[in-house]
Order: structure tokens, then C-alpha cells, then sequence
């Protein structure tokens, strides 16, 4: 009690300082609306990291298509050095492996709703921008650097090496075609791009751990299975000792899937179990044994984050969220637990977390965020007590202004409990709403989120409730949960949406007569199909980068390139070519009896510009013209420059005008 009492002076005095920054606030009166600008353009930083003494900051920074890593001096913020990698691609993760030495991969960024895909190389660079090297990249540039050249294996980061400030430690995953397919994990130089090899998984398909020693110690080997229709996940778990592997765990004997997640300094095994049917279970394990003891599960979601000592020898806690993110903390006594629940006490109604900490533990990098606040930075200087405010995400949005985002819950008309957003304009609260219904993206895995979303807010801005559901699919709520997505596309999933729908309703928040549907990617393929499930409930439909072919997307985009993704796109549509094409709305336009307004980008390697086109021209035929058709030259799977989305959003919010809004006749 007596710490929390010391800290809530200093911290008031930074969010204080927070509210009196000169870009902050002041750039829009209370009374004039944000511009469309304010609420398309990207947040100031992604996320940040401090150096292992506390000297420097790594921040990355969305630059639209390209993101950059910014190295800041912590001191007085001064900027060192700006990594920005050629050829558009972006920075992905980055890591201090040394006070003084960051490293990072490179990404290629695809679009707003598809995840970046790594181009395989790596880079190192110290924080005054010397000692620039790529440490692993494909092919040759010349005979010096021919040994950081590789083919087709994929590297990953498994360890910093505190202590090391030169090497780290990687897992080097093989393609099958080639020549001694599996994984492998080596230690890598990241100055000379010399790699050692240290061990090579039991057989192919593995992910291996590190021991307390940074030895490689376990792997968990997966295989699928994927026979008349039915889709098998099967995994092991090995223990390597010497040499040679044992076999720990095996799901096909007792159907739970085991994973190590961390070995701590002091030997502790954190795994994590998963029997498919409720949420995984986090623990420790007995690697003698295999006997897992069970530390938290919550019989609704995952896991999804864990927090950490800052020595790193302890779980504090862990975070899930079914609706608002909640902390539980495991270790209640540890001192970095007492100093956690003070921090987030000085931080009412928002989600505070340990962002990152020096390696003695005495500078703490603190991010807040809620669902009205995009998100802050401070550092916490355990010597003094106080917190020193450093960044805002969007320092020119006032979050006093912003739109309260609520947790809810509903049944199914299955029975099957799900979990939702609803954002609902300032000062609107009590009355039927005009109401933007918007679906996510995915299905299969991705999730909406409790906190700040730009685009939800815009549409409040502007008068309009939205409802977000996380229907069946979603990730986040277990394996199960996720898996009843499959082959649900246009039947389970669609319920539950429209009964989220009628859920608000029903509630007094949405106007019945005043609905429209609006997503992006799978939440595109929704806002056509969903006025097809139940004619009327809609007045109009806006799809953004959508599908609606289900066979163009065996034939054409980056899919279906690989055969883990026709094997994904079997299991999530079969091979029925009827299944297929009822639930298709390209296939069905004429089903579609209400406006709709169509978005894509030119560049679009997912969701191809030919769904849209050929949306399109269905609809056009079926005598329902789109009221308006955007394909964005230069853009991608959700669209990027800022020029872009203000005009996507300015044609998106006049469409919605028209038809449940202000200019609507009603």
C-alpha cells in the first residue's frame, strides 16, 4: 500500500504534462469535428522497445506501406538513426541483443487486412548506425558476405543471449524438398553472419525450445491429417538429452496438445496444454515426467499475453479477454507484481502493460490504452518513483471526445455464447441509432479487439453506433470455438452476426430502420452476404477488399500458391462445387435487393481485384448496379496512403448518409 501511495503523484504529474503537449488537443476545439484526415492517418509510433541499459528507445514507426525502425536517444528523445530497409519493405520484429545493438527482419506488407509476410532476411545495426550488416539474407552479393546467404529455410529469433552482446540464437526451419528438411538451431554471429550449429529437431515440422542453459532442450512436432473431409491435428512432444530425443507427450494417446513456451533462469518449464475443446491452460511442466501442473485457464478465451518479472525468472500474470482485456496475476507477492497493480491503479478504466525494462529492471517501459485513448508511453525509473511521459499515439485526437467502446454478450439461436463490441457515439447514449454492423476480417483465427479502433470511432464521429461480433471462428475463445468456423462461411457464421444484429435491437441502440453492413477482406464477403441470409434487415451494404467467389479463391491470388493454403481453402469450403457456390454472393446477386457500394485494391494479391469486378458486374446484371465501384491503383489488401482511405471513407460515410443517415429520407 505504501508504494501505491508514492506513485500516484508522480504519475498525475505526467498524465498531466501528457495533456498540456503542444500538439495535443488544442489543434481541434471541442466543437469542430475531427476531418476524416484525423482519424485515417497513421498513429505516431507501432511499438517500442528500451536498451538493455536504458540509453536508447527502438521504435518502429507506420509509414503506410512501409514501416521504419526509429532509434531514439532516451535521455532528451533525440533521434539517432532511422533504419528504412530499400525496395518498400518493412521492418517486422526487432530485438536489443546488446546495450548498444538492435536487430530486426524484413516484411512485406500485403495490406491492412492481411499479416506481413517475412522476406527471410535479418539485419543488425547499432544505435548511432554503425556496424550496419545483413546478417542473413537470399543469394550472393559478393564472396565477403557469402556465408549470411541462404535459400529457401526461414529463420526466427529464439534468443537474445543476455550477457552476449555479439550472438544470438535462431531456429532455422527447412523447406521439405530440401536437403536435410527439418529444423535446425544454431547460434548466429551478428556481425560476421557466421552461423554454428547447435542441434537439429527429431524429425520435420518442429519448433524447438531453449533450456535455462540455452541449450536446445524440447520440440514440438505437429502433422495433420486431412482424409475424406475429416482434419486430424496430431503433435509431440520431445526432450532432448545429449544427443538424443525422448518422446514426452503425444496427443494421438490422450488427445492434449503440450507446448513449451519458456524455460526461466532459475529451470521453471512454462507450457502451455490444450485439449481442443476448452480454452488452452497455461502451466508448468515436469520434463522428467510430462506431468503438466496447471497455473490458469479461463474457461472462455486464451491466453493472450503473459507477463513477465523483469529478470525474467518469474510469470507475474497473464491477460485474456473475452471482452475488456483482465489481468490476473499468478505471482501476487513479487515485488514487480506490487509494482505492476500500482501502476495500473494510477491508470483508472485503461489497459497498462510492462511494454519492455532494462536487464537490471530499474527502467520500465509503460504503454496505456483504452478504448478511447490510442495510446501513450511512459518510462518508469524504479530509483525515483516517477513515471516520465514520452509519446503519444495520436497526439491530435482528444480522447475526451472519443466514442466509449462496451464489452457485450449474447446466445446464439444455437445456443452458442458469443462476445462483441458496441461503440456508441458521445453524449448518444439512451436513443435508437442510425448503425454500421462491421464483421472482421479472417474468419478463421482473427478476432476484434477492446480498445482504440480509428475506423470505429470515424463512424461515431459521425453519429453512427457499430456493433463488432466475434462469431463462431473467431480466435481468442479456444480451439473449438475457432474450428466451428469451418464450412460455416455463409450458414453459422452469418447467424451469428445478424443475431447480434437484432441483439442491439432489441436492446433499444440500433433504429431497426436505420442498418447497414460494412467490412473489409471476410468481413467484405459478409456485407453481401448477409442482406442475402435475411432480406430486409439492411438497408444498405459497403464490401472493402472482399471475397465473393469462393472458386476464385482456388484459382487465383496467393493462396492457393501453396498447398498449405489449398489444403486450408478445402477444409474451409470443401470440395462441393454446390456448397460452394450457395455460399458465394457473386453467385447470388440477385439476392442482393439493396444499394451497395464496392472498394478493392489494384494490387490486392488475397482478396484479387476480380472479386470486386466480378461482384460487380453480377449485381449490374441483376438490374442492382453498385451505386459507386473504387479500385485503387497501388493499393493492397486494405489500403494504406492516407490520400486513399480519406477518399474511401469520404465516398463510405456519403453512401451511409444516404441511406440511414441525415440526407436519408426517412
Amino acid at each position: 500500500m505504501q508504494m501505491k501511495s508514492m506513485l500516484y503523484a508522480p504519475l498525475a504529474m505526467a498524465m498531466a504534462l501528457a495533456a498540456t503537449l503542444p500538439a495535443a488537443q488544442a489543434a481541434t476545439p471541442g466543437n469542430t469535428p475531427y476531418s476524416i484526415e484525423d482519424f485515417a492517418k497513421h498513429a505516431s509510433f507501432s511499438s517500442a522497445k528500451i536498451s538493455p541499459n536504458g540509453d536508447y528507445l527502438a521504435i518502429s514507426v507506420d509509414l503506410g506501406d512501409q514501416d521504419v525502425l526509429t532509434i531514439l536517444r532516451t535521455s532528451d528523445l533525440k533521434v539517432l538513426k532511422v533504419n528504412q530497409l530499400p525496395d518498400k519493405k518493412s521492418v517486422g520484429s526487432f530485438h536489443w541483443i546488446s546495450p548498444q545493438r538492435v536487430m530486426f527482419n524484413a516484411v512485406k506488407k500485403l495490406g491492412g487486412y492481411a499479416q506481413p509476410f517475412p522476406t527471410g532476411e535479418w539485419f543488425a545495426v547499432n544505435a548511432d548506425g554503425s556496424l550496419a550488416r545483413p546478417v542473413i539474407f537470399y543469394g550472393t552479393r559478393d564472396a565477403t558476405q557469402r556465408g549470411k546467404s541462404v535459400g529457401n529455410e526461414s529463420y526466427s529469433l529464439l534468443d537474445t543471449l543476455r550477457g552476449d552482446d555479439q550472438n544470438v540464437i535462431m531456429q532455422v526451419r527447412y523447406p521439405r524438398s530440401s536437403e536435410g528438411a527439418g529444423t535446425q538451431v544454431v547460434s548466429l554471429d551478428t556481425i560476421s553472419g557466421r552461423r554454428t550449429p547447435l542441434a537439429r529437431a527429431p524429425k520435420e515440422n518442429c519448433d524447438i525450445a531453449l533450456d535455462a542453459a540455452k541449450e536446445p532442450r524440447f520440440a514440438v512436432c505437429s502433422s495433420s491429417r486431412d482424409e475424406s473431409g475429416e482434419y486430424d491435428e496430431r503433435s509431440e512432444l520431445y526432450r532432448r538429452d545429449g544427443t538424443n530425443w525422448t518422446l514426452i507427450n503425444a496427443s494421438k494417446a490422450d488427445g492434449k496438445h503440450l507446448r513449451v513456451l519458456r524455460t526461466t533462469a532459475d529451470g521453471t518449464v512454462y507450457a502451455e496444454q490444450d485439449d481442443g475443446k476448452l480454452p488452452a491452460a497455461l502451466g508448468t511442466l515436469d520434463t522428467a515426467t510430462g506431468q503438466f501442473n496447471t497455473l490458469f485457464q479461463d474457461p472462455v478465451t486464451d491466453v493472450s499475453q503473459m507477463m513477465w518479472s523483469t529478470d525474467d525468472k518469474r510469470l507475474l500474470g497473464v491477460i485474456n479477454q473475452s471482452g475488456a482485456p483482465k489481468v490476473t496475476l499468478i505471482d501476487e507477492d513479487h515485488a514487480d507484481a506490487k509494482l505492476y497493480q500500482s501502476l495500473a491503479a494510477a491508470f483508472p478504466d485503461q489497459m497498462v502493460q510492462f511494454s519492455s525494462y532494462t536487464e537490471d529492471g530499474q527502467k520500465i517501459l509503460v504503454s496505456v490504452y483504452s478504448d478511447t485513448n490510442p495510446g501513450e508511453l511512459y518510462l518508469f525509473d524504479r530509483s525515483t518513483g516517477q513515471a516520465r511521459f514520452l509519446l503519444q499515439g495520436r497526439d491530435w485526437l482528444d480522447p475526451k471526445r472519443m466514442a466509449s467502446v462496451t464489452p457485450f454478450t449474447l446466445k446464439a439461436r444455437d445456443g452458442r455464447q458469443l462476445y462483441g463490441y458496441l461503440t456508441v457515439p458521445k453524449g448518444a447514449e439512451g436513443k435508437p441509432l442510425p448503425m454500421i454492423v462491421n464483421p472482421h476480417g479472417g474468419p478463421i483465427g482473427p478476432r476484434d479487439n477492446w480498445g482504440f479502433n480509428p475506423e470505429a470511432q470515424l463512424l461515431a464521429s459521425r453519429g453512427y453506433a457499430v456493433l463488432q461480433v466475434n462469431f463462431r471462428g473467431s480466435g481468442g475463445y479456444g480451439k473449438a470455438f475457432e474450428e466451428a468456423g469451418h464450412r460455416q462461411w455463409a450458414d453459422g457464421i452469418q447467424n451469428d452476426i445478424l443475431d447480434a444484429t437484432h441483439w442491439a435491437i432489441a436492446q433499444g441502440v440500433a433504429d431497426k430502420d436505420r442498418l447497414c453492413i460494412y467490412g473489409g477482406s471476410f468481413g467484405g464477403y459478409s456485407a453481401l452476404m448477409a442482406p442475402i441470409r435475411e432480406p430486409g434487415l439492411f438497408k444498405c451494404a459497403f464490401g472493402y477488399v472482399g471475397v465473393y467467389d469462393v472458386d476464385m479463391l482456388f484459382t487465383k491470388g496467393d493462396i492457393p500458391q501453396r498447398e498449405s493454403g489449398l489444403r486450408y481453402l478445402r477444409r474451409t469450403h470443401g470440395v462441393d462445387p454446390a456448397e460452394r457456390a450457395k455460399a458465394s454472393p457473386a453467385k447470388r446477386a440477385a439476392e442482393v435487393r439493396i444499394p451497395v457500394f464496392l472498394a478493392a485494391g489494384a494490387r490486392d494479391a488475397r482478396a484479387v481485384p476480380e472479386q470486386t469486378e466480378l461482384m460487380a458486374k453480377a449485381l449490374t446484371e441483376a438490374g442492382n448496379a453498385p451505386e459507386g465501384v473504387i479500385i485503387q491503383s497501388g493499393e493492397m489488401h486494405g489500403f494504406y496512403e492516407v490520400p486513399a482511405r480519406v477518399n474511401l471513407y469520404t465516398k463510405m460515410l456519403a453512401f451511409f448518409d444516404r441511406h440511414i443517415g441525415a440526407g436519408s429520407k426517412r
